[in-house]
């Protein structure tokens, strides 16, 4: 039986915690839950995507391309703290693998890489971070990557998914702590709705959107949505963490800070969830869940 309530998000780079969810943790720690941020990769593999830090023409810092390579993978670790202290996360736990890069390259074949981690073992670095946090409620990325399946993505749902399974379960991993049963599984989503609201209103505020009809046309997933919560008071988070990844987001970018945030409350106030799993009722038939700690608040002990 924990004595808290503990919200735990799993992510697979530095800076994927700014740009999925940063409000709705925001908002749990404010009202006091204790959130855990775990990130399964140093981000190794990113390049300096933040034109504003390079003078027209010139390398980063006069380097050439292998040193300014490992500079910037050097200030990941950095950016994360800054961003994660932003969101208000009470801890950070790297799980400890390095960035796998995109499908069929080189780093892909790096044997200390995410995607060529054991499976089991990457579970249990997982299930040992959850059992000692006794976190009830676990968010992670979905079942449906169509859109950007990236190799440390489709790992970080691989292993949360048999985390929520095997933490409850002695007969694994017997050595990494007292079993602890999870409540809840999510998946975040950017649902289809949430864009058209965006583009509608970034075309009001500044006449254009980043928005092609490309992204437009793409089937969403908001049939699924199950749970949406109002962060109307908590944008800043998004905006305060992207900011702090220097290296890997140009404030100019009309894709994250096209509107405001007081423009993007009234867009579209919500962050989007499907509750993929639960073993404290029934998932919900439509999107009609307002609290990820519904079911939940009642067996935490004072």
């Amino acid at each position: 039986m924990a004595d808290r309530l503990t919200l735990l998000t799993v992510h697979a780079h530095p800076d994927d915690e700014a740009s999925k969810g940063a409000p709705t943790l925001a908002k749990y720690g404010a009202d006091g839950v204790h959130t855990v941020l775990v990130c399964c990769t140093g981000g190794e593999e990113g390049d300096l995507q933040n034109p504003s830090l390079r003078e027209e023409g010139q390398p980063f810092h006069g380097l050439e391309p292998d040193e300014e390579r490992a500079l910037v993978a050097s200030m990941r670790a950095p950016e994360l703290a800054a961003a994660a202290a932003v969101i208000g996360f009470d801890e950070v736990e790297m799980l400890g693998y390095r960035d796998s890069g995109m499908a069929e390259t080189p780093p892909n074949e790096h044997p200390g890489c995410f995607h060529q981690a054991d499976l089991d073992e990457a579970v249990g670095r997982l299930v040992a971070i959850v059992r000692r946090t006794k976190s009830q409620v676990i968010i992670t990325y979905g079942d449906d990557q169509a859109g950007y399946p990236h190799p440390d993505h489709l790992r970080v749902h691989d292993i949360s998914v048999l985390a929520f399974d095997r933490a409850g379960d002695p007969d694994w991993y017997p050595e990494l702590g007292e079993p602890f049963q999870p409540s809840k599984l999510y998946y975040s989503v950017w649902t289809k709705a949430r864009i058209v609201a965006v583009h509608e209103a970034m075309i009001e505020h500044t006449g254009a959107s980043p928005f092609s009809e490309e992204w437009l046309a793409r089937d969403g997933q908001d049939h699924r949505v199950t749970s949406k919560i109002d962060c109307t008071d908590f944008q800043w988070a998004r905006t305060g963490a992207l900011r702090a990844h220097a290296t890997q987001v140009d404030p100019n970018a009309g894709w994250w800070f096209g509107l405001t945030d007081e423009q993007l409350s009234i867009a579209y106030p919500w962050e989007d969830w499907i509750l993929a799993r639960s073993v404290v009722g029934p998932i919900p038939a439509d999107d009609s869940e307002r609290d990820l700690f519904a079911g939940v608040r009642e067996s935490v002990t004072s």
